[in-house]
């Protein structure tokens, strides 16, 4: 649902009646009953408010679910492209002891942002994201924070403390399947293009795959990756792929309803 408001409904003002919603996942098998108990839930938990329009339910995502997709779409969608200052980001964070359910989430949004572990508490990126830690860490109260910058004694120490926080070899080995695999995606699109339905439910499993690729790849610079790393050719290939489907996957959703899907999306 959340890939669906991505990349369709959100340049639609952000909102679209139940039944359409319902239509739309019903091309991938979802039962209709299956689909109205999920967004209730999702709007028990603050993710969409419903409103009235007509006889029809519509729901809109809220502030919070806005955010969501805003972060997402940074995070999928765009890479660091500028050359490293070898500065590190460091974040060094306290949780008390009885707090373990806040200490994973720490972990998982410092993760999500490209972080690694130099130590248990203790979590660097290359990236200037400091900002982005505060403003997304103020929603756990209980963990206190300190944020620093700062630069190894060289090029040979940046390599090591990479290799510390990210299993790098492993990782390559992922790459190297996602861009093998996507270049055979690429191959069948080119000999047989999916239309309508199908293309949407094609676009909607290429973001489902992808986005899960920031947790473990933090977009290192080319000096902290092996000879051959294929980051950036599996995002490319991505955006590609991408892309290509866009034209299909979109009068689809406009056959079912969801308008303009050009331009930024309409929110405040």
């Amino acid at each position: 649902m959340f890939d669906l408001y991505g990349d369709y409904v959100r340049y639609d003002g952000g909102a679209a009646p139940l039944q359409t919603l319902t239509d739309l996942l019903a091309a991938f098998d979802v039962p209709e009953a299956t689909t109205r108990v999920v967004m209730a839930r999702l709007r028990k938990e603050g993710w969409f408010a419903t409103e009235k329009r007509g006889r029809a339910t519509v729901y809109r995502l809220t502030d919070q679910g806005w955010h969501l997709l805003d972060e997402g779409r940074r995070r999928i969608f765009q890479r660091e492209r500028e050359p490293w200052d070898r500065q590190w980001r460091v974040v060094i964070y306290h949780v008390p002891e009885t707090d373990r359910s806040v200490r994973e989430r720490v972990r998982k949004k410092l993760r999500w942002l490209g972080f690694g572990p130099l130590a248990p508490s203790t979590w660097i990126s290359p990236h200037d994201r400091l900002q982005e830690v505060a403003e997304e860490l103020t929603q756990e109260p209980s963990a206190r924070l300190d944020l620093l910058v700062s630069r190894s004694m060289g090029v040979a120490s940046d390599i090591d403390m990479a290799n510390r926080c990210w299993d790098l070899k492993e990782l390559h080995l992922a790459l190297l399947a996602k861009r093998d695999a996507y270049r055979a995606l690429s191959a069948r699109f080119a000999s047989v293009p999916p239309r309508g339905r199908e293309a949407l439910v094609e676009r909607i499993r290429l973001v489902h795959d992808y986005r899960m690729l920031p947790f473990d790849d933090p977009d290192l610079p080319l000096e902290l990756v092996p000879a051959g790393w294929v980051g950036r050719e599996v995002h490319d290939l991505f955006l590609d792929l991408h892309e290509r489907l866009a034209p299909e996957a979109r009068a689809f959703c406009a056959s079912a309803g969801i308008g303009p899907m050009d331009g930024p999306p309409a929110h405040a």
